[in-house]
Formats: C-alpha cells, structure tokens, sequence
C-alpha cells in the first residue's frame, strides 16, 4: 500500500472549486445553475494583452527566461508600483511566478515550521490556514467582524503576538468579505510592529486596484520602518481578467529574496514566456480596460447589497473593495454549510460557505458579483422563492 507523508493529511482545499465542479456536475444534467460562487470576472482579457500573448509566440518566445521574469516586466512591475504607491521598489526583488498563490505558498513555506506561530485573517482566503498547518506552524486565526467593517482591531492583532510567532498575513481588501482595511488601523499596526522585528508581513494586495466610493488602498510598501520585512504579493488575475494565464508577482525584502528565487527553481522553474509578454502589455498599455470593469462591478455592487438585504433572514453589509459581499444569513435558521448547499441543489444557486473561510465565517455566505446583472437578478429571484419557504419565513408572515 502507497503510504504518503503525514503532513498531506493536514492540508486543506479552497471550497470554491468544489462548489463550480458540483455546479457544472448538476449544469450537465441538464440543471439550469446561476455560479456566484467563484471569484473570477466575467469580462474577456483586454483584446492589447491577448495580441501582446500571441505576437510573443509568434515571435519566437518559446524557451525558458530567468527563473525571476523576463527584465522589462519586472522594470514595469517596479514602474507601475510607484505609479500607485509612490514607492520605489528595485526590478531586482521582484520575482514573478504563476500566479498569486505561488507568492503566499513560498513565504508561509520559507518561514513556517513546527513551533513557529502565523497569524492570517479570518474569515480570510483558505489556503493561508491550509499552508501554514502543512509548513508545521500554529495557524493563529485574526478575527475580522462584520460590525467593523470586516477590518481588524490592530491592538488586537498585535496582541496576539508571542515570541512565536514569526509571519503575519494582511489581506486588503479582502476575500471573501470585500473588507478595507483603514489608513488608521494600518498606522497603527506598523508602529506596533517596530517592537517586534523578528516578525515579517506578507500583504496580500490582489484587490489592491478595485475600490470604492473613493476608498483608499494603503500598501504596506509605504511604511519606511517595516519595508525590510514585508512580502508584497499581487498579480494580474483580478485587475486585468487575466486567472488563466496564471500570472502574480511577489516583491521580496532582499534577504529573502535570492531564498524566493531558489524556491522558484525548484518548483517551476520560470513562468510561460509568452504569458510574461502578455502581462508587460497589462502593465504598460490602456487603463480605460480595468476603469470600465470596476465601474461595472460597481454598480453590480449596488445592486446585489440592496436586493440581498430585501431577502427574508438576510443583512450585506457593503463591501470596500474585491467583488464579493459577505452577507450574515443567520436570520433564515440555517447554518451556512446547509443554505449553500440548499441554494444549490434546489435553487441552482452557486454560493460559498462563510465557513469555507475559516470558522468565523459561521453565519454568512460569500457571494460573487463577477457575473452579469442579469445573472445576479435571476439568482436573487431564485433565492427569494426557496427563503420564502423556510419556516422562520413562514412564521414571520404569520407574525405581521
């Protein structure tokens, strides 16, 4: 019998593709499915990236680059920081690598091991927890509340800090709850970090370029006393429609970087050549692409929160940033697990599991709005009908 690691035994999954295989599952039976579920937008790459992809491979650009990116996206990688940020970040810490996750895998694997402690947001992206219990570290959960705007209390982050512990992961804004984090709160989290400097940050910014109404995205590469400590990760996938060229980029502290780069050598080597050309294009072409999909997703936003918080049990608070709202669905009587899986097999509705989050996410759904207005209103149609049904339904059309 094949006996495997034990280690594998403790790593987890990201429910979302669980939930889109069940849907296509049921969609192949001839199911009608509406999938809020998975956090992808709807809108085609922009037509100057696809060209850039296809003119690379037409020119040749068939081999391996440099396990970090070819130069001249790292130049614009660095370039387009500083337009955002005003921070100047050298190409030469800058490792490009196959998408976002790749960056939180490296970190939490270069500095989790058994007796180190990492603290990560929850509800927060499941594969922080599933990493970290692999690396051998104590996940140590961050509890983020819907009454704050699913940010953080930072004297209570830096509360949680032992001698242990040795990375902490911020996500801003955040999956799966489109939480922004407060210029604030980030201050004062920093000034709290200059008394522990055994501790590194990996600031998960994949959103960091959908926002709204006026919302400010405050990188962590702004705070001079911190900067020699903090994993930036972020990437094309959200702001460019750009998941399935599976393209993120980490920007390294230098001593961890040459550390990153072996990492990358080990696992793939260098990322799809033509790929890297296609995200230069990103990077250096029109904005008006990205400006147009956020104003969409905006007004999908709208929508979604008003019409969510006209269902029976239901309450959305309204999200900062990223396109996902996290509504409490506690007043309809079921936990999250059993209204997900009822929305989808009786209502065909795709939805996520707060609980999919991490165990604070109990009592909430994660619904995308990466999919048309049309689609959000026919699933918000389907789910009227089934909560019409339920019995806390029933009893308060009785009650009135």
């Amino acid at each position: 019998m094949l006996q495997m690691a034990g280690r594998m035994s403790v790593l987890g999954t990201e429910t979302a593709f669980e939930v889109l295989a069940r849907a296509n599952a049921l969609a192949a039976q001839g199911r009608s499915i509406v999938n809020l579920g998975i956090g992808q937008p709807d809108f085609p790459t922009p037509e100057h990236i696809v060209e850039a992809g296809r003119k690379a491979l037409a020119d040749g650009h068939h081999g391996y680059t440099a396990a970090n990116g070819i130069p001249q996206l790292r130049t614009a990688v660095a370039a387009d920081l500083y337009r955002r940020h005003r921070v100047e970040v050298s190409p030469d810490r800058v490792l490009v690598v196959p998408g976002g996750k790749v960056t939180m895998f490296f970190a939490i694997l270069m500095l989790g091991e058994p007796g180190v402690e990492i603290l990560y947001p929850n509800p927060g992206f499941p594969i922080y927890e599933s990493v970290i219990r692999f690396s051998g570290a104590t996940a140590v959960p961050i509890p983020l509340y819907e009454g704050a705007g699913f940010s953080f209390s930072a004297a209570e982050v830096l509360d949680k800090i032992t001698p242990r512990t040795r990375l902490i992961i911020i996500n801003s804004p955040a999956n799966p709850t489109g939480g922004v984090v407060p210029r604030a709160e980030l201050d004062r989290l920093v000034a709290g970090l200059e008394h522990h400097p055994q501790v590194a940050v990996l600031s998960d910014e994949i959103y960091g370029e959908i926002l709204y109404d006026g919302a400010e995205h405050v990188s962590l590469l702004r705070y001079p006393s911190i900067r020699d400590r903090v994993i930036l990760l972020d990437g094309w996938s959200k702001t460019y429609a750009m998941t399935g060229w599976r393209m993120g980029y980490g920007v390294w502290p230098q001593a961890l970087f040459a550390a990153a780069e072996r990492l990358a050598i080990n696992c793939h080597s260098c990322v799809n050549a033509a790929a890297q050309f296609a995200g230069l294009a990103a990077l250096t072409g029109p904005r008006e692409p990205v400006e147009r999909m956020v104003r969409a997703f905006a007004e999908r936003r709208e929508f979604i929160v008003e019409a969510l918080n006209g269902l029976p049990g239901i309450r959305c608070a309204r999200p900062g940033g990223a396109f996902y709202t996290f509504p409490n669905i506690t007043g309809t009587g079921l936990d999250s697990r059993s209204l997900q899986n009822r929305l989808l097999e009786e209502a065909g509705v795709a939805t996520i599991s707060g609980t999919s989050f991490g165990a604070f996410g109990e009592g909430y759904l994660r619904f995308s709005y990466a999919n048309s207005r049309e689609a959000i209103e026919d699933a918000i149609g389907r789910m009227r009908r089934l909560l019409g049904n339920l019995p806390i339904a029933a009893a308060a059309r009785a009650a009135s």
